[in-house]
């Protein structure tokens, strides 16, 4: 096993700036991202066959919604109680074995003729595992890259996920078209298998820092790392901007009803809500290109604008445009959201090593069930109102929402910046 410290990333101002080929040229940051790729596009998979399956099935939007926010609402448990296992346990082996009871899970769910509440349970379960690995990879990941090879890498991540999110929707809307919702699911038990497999071998087993002997009990870590993340202003409010997105989400929620609302055109049914679903997220990835090559500073003083650009296109679904007017509104949305980055990256370089994946979860947990929240009931509006409408009161919505959580940030930031 390896004991490396985990110094506070991209606070050195005389360190040379890291390049994207400094960051791959590290053997096991590659076996880590590669693995990331191959597992966000997996749970991609698996929403768009569920929230497929559903909606085929019921034909009611609100239930459609009710399938995917699934997939967050776990987190209002898992996060908090679960999250701290990176702490106290091998942060390697924690991720190889959420990814196996995934890879076993979803499988299960792979078998024809599955009841829908079966499958939701399923699912539950399944994402109750996503937690403690996320938090995990989040807190080994400054063990193995450091500095501004950090603050890099972070990016890459990033945009990974936004990437696997753009090729997971795309190819399950392809694939649910072609192969079905249970075959789908297959594929997507495969990409944990992939993952694990990745993780297991290709990165080392890193020493946790501190004795295990004298860890504090779970319940003592728990309220350590709230006290943590909720008695610093400065951290509340990047919480409170990441979970903004429960507002601009909402798109991917509605994605099926919303397609099916559209008129007929070259592009319908599975494929159209792949290529919706996408809209969003291909929308970060550009944005997460050009913000990074921007000065720090600047990236700071974006946060304001960009999060409340997130939200704004969206009041744009009022007209009830088609398609491809639909598609640029949500990429813009996506664009902007790129903020994310900055806001992750300043959470992580204020965490101590020792709490980092506590700390990662409490946070995790309060976004997630921000988009949770927001996606099921927008699902239950959208059985009552048109789709498109729906959207656009999230984007009003999110407007305001963002504009008082940027202006705290921004007074918090001030505070905390020296003079």
């Amino acid at each position: 096993m390896t004991r490396r410290p985990a110094p506070q990333p991209g606070q050195d101002p005389a360190e040379p700036k890291a390049t994207y080929r400094d960051v791959f040229a590290v053997a096991e940051f590659r076996a880590l991202w590669f693995a990331q790729l191959a597992s966000v596009a997996g749970d991609q998979l698996a929403r768009v066959a569920l929230a497929v399956l559903v909606f085929d099935r019921t034909g009611s939007a609100g239930l459609s919604a009710l399938t995917y926010a699934l997939t967050f609402l776990p987190d209002l448990v898992a996060g908090p109680l679960l999250s701290g296992l990176a702490d106290r346990f091998s942060r390697r082996r924690v991720m190889v074995v959420c990814d196996l009871a995934r890879m076993l899970l979803v499988a299960v769910m792979a078998i024809p003729g599955t009841p829908l509440w079966l499958l939701c349970v399923l699912l539950v379960v399944v994402q109750f595992f996503a937690s403690p690995f996320q938090a995990a990879r989040a807190a080994l990941l400054p063990s193995i890259l450091t500095g501004e090879q950090y603050v890099k890498s972070s990016a890459v991540s990033n945009m990974t996920s936004q990437f696997a999110q753009v090729v997971g929707f795309v190819a399950g809307g392809t694939l649910v078209a072609a192969l079905g919702a249970h075959r789908t699911l297959l594929v997507d038990a495969a990409t944990f298998a992939v993952s694990a497999a990745l993780v297991g071998f290709g990165i080392r087993d890193y020493l946790l820092d501190g004795d295990p002997a004298h860890r504090p009990s779970w319940l003592t870590q728990i309220a350590a790392g709230a006290r943590l993340v909720w008695g610093d202003r400065r951290l509340r409010y990047l919480v409170l901007l990441a979970s903004l997105m429960g507002f601009y989400i909402t798109v991917e929620g509605l994605a099926v009803p919303y397609a099916a609302a559209l008129p007929n055109g070259p592009v319908t049914g599975a494929v159209a809500v792949g290529v919706l679903l996408a809209a969003n997220p291909a929308g970060t990835v550009t944005g997460m290109v050009l913000v990074t090559r921007l000065d720090p500073v600047l990236r700071i003083r974006l946060i304001r604008p960009l999060s409340i650009g997130a939200c704004a296109p969206l009041i744009g679904c009022l007209a009830q445009p088609g398609l491809v007017v639909t598609v640029l509104l949500w990429f813009v949305s996506g664009v902007c959201s790129a903020y994310q980055l900055q806001a992750n990256v300043m959470f992580v370089q204020s965490v101590p090593d020792a709490q980092r994946g506590q700390a990662f979860g409490l946070a995790r947990t309060v976004m997630i069930v921000a988009q949770g929240v927001g996606i099921l009931l927008a699902g239950m509006a959208a059985d009552r109102w048109q789709p498109a409408h729906v959207v656009a009161a999230a984007g009003v919505l999110g407007v305001i929402a963002a504009a008082g959580a940027a202006t705290g940030f921004t007074r918090a930031e001030r505070a905390h910046t020296p003079a």
